[in-house]
């Protein structure tokens, strides 16, 4: 390089030297002869160092072409390099990560009753890491699953075990509660089934005879609407005299009267009460229906005594004693009482 620079430096040179040549020659101030001699000279040494300068120029670039290369190989010799340490710096770490590892499963077989050689000696000779390392990882997953360690468990073990005990006594207890209340449940029903159909039977054999009474003949009785004797209903078939059989919502207002009157002495029958009271039954009933009614409690007062409001004349001439509401003034009431006996007494006197 300092070669090539010396060469550009004489081809300067010449090149001015060739200019003020040409500049005598122009101004005449020297001979022509030498002149030109110089000149040829001087052009002739230029072509010289131009070769030179060429062949220098030549040799740069191909020295310059193998400094690239060599750059290149450098550069692909120092990756090389830096692959080679991050691999050693890897390897380092590996052996430091398996150094470390190595001490703390000195260190946790230190802590336990194994032996290192014992153990060495129970592996199979087949055994590989990769297969032992899945195991632990299993294992550790089980143990995660497990959740962290509670140093209470055994204390708390212990208290739900009690808790637990108690708890299955009191479950005994109530099942044994349920079971004798199922049973008294069971026997309930059974007796109640038993006494409906018994009292149904009674009711409807007294009904039978109660509603032959009130109308002068006819069928009256009892049928249940469904099969299930705790749930079922009941409905009054009735056939007064010169009718057909129907239910008891198809009659007519003096018949439902009636028919519920004897449905009611039926019961009164069965189960007697110290009173009955009878608020205007008496309403819808003609003067024949009204005279067999009053027959009826006649029969019945003997066992019962009856208080009944009416405003027929036939079933008051029934009565032991009238209670009479007057209003002589709007908005006061005032009770008049007469005993019938005395008042008869009064009138035959």
């Amino acid at each position: 390089r300092q070669n090539l620079e010396r060469m550009h430096e004489q081809l300067g040179q010449l090149e001015g030297r060739c200019e003020e040549l040409r500049e005598a020659m122009q101004e005449g101030g020297s001979p022509v002869a030498e002149l030109e001699q110089e000149l040829e000279a001087l052009l002739g040494r230029r072509m010289q160092v131009e070769k030179e300068l060429n062949e220098a120029r030549a040799k740069v670039q191909s020295v310059e072409a193998d400094m690239r290369e060599r750059d290149q190989q450098r550069m692909a010799a120092e990756r090389r390099a830096d692959d080679t340490r991050s691999g050693l710096e890897r390897l380092r770490m590996a052996w430091q990560e398996l150094k470390v590892r190595q001490q703390t499963v000195v260190e946790q077989l230190a802590e336990t009753d194994f032996q290192l050689e014992t153990l060495l000696a129970e592996m199979p000779e087949g055994a590989s890491i990769g297969d032992w390392q899945a195991r632990v990882q299993d294992l550790e997953q089980k143990i995660q699953r497990l959740g962290p360690i509670n140093l209470a468990a055994i204390d708390e073990y212990k208290e739900q075990s009690q808790r637990k005990e108690y708890l299955d006594a009191q479950h005994a207890d109530l099942i044994e509660a349920l079971e004798t209340l199922e049973s008294a449940i069971a026997k309930i029903d059974r007796e109640t089934r038993q006494r409906f159909r018994d009292t149904f039977e009674l009711v409807n054999s007294r009904l039978q005879e109660m509603f032959p009474k009130l109308f002068g003949g006819g069928h009256a009785h009892l049928e249940m609407t469904g099969d299930d004797l705790l749930t079922t209903g009941v409905s009054i078939m009735a056939r007064p005299p010169g009718k057909r059989i129907s239910n008891i919502h198809l009659m007519s207002g003096g018949e439902k009267a009636l028919t519920a009157v004897a449905m009611v002495f039926a019961i009164f029958e069965l189960n007697p009460a110290p009173f009955c009271m009878l608020d205007e039954v008496d309403a819808p009933l003609d003067e024949a229906n009204v005279g067999r009614f009053c027959d009826l409690v006649r029969e019945m007062s003997e066992r019962v005594q009856f208080i009944f409001i009416t405003h027929n004349k036939t079933t008051m001439e029934l009565a032991e004693r009238l209670v009479g509401v007057t209003m002589r003034e709007p908005g006061v009431s005032r009770l008049v009482a007469v005993d019938v006996e005395e008042a008869a007494q009064m009138a035959t006197a």
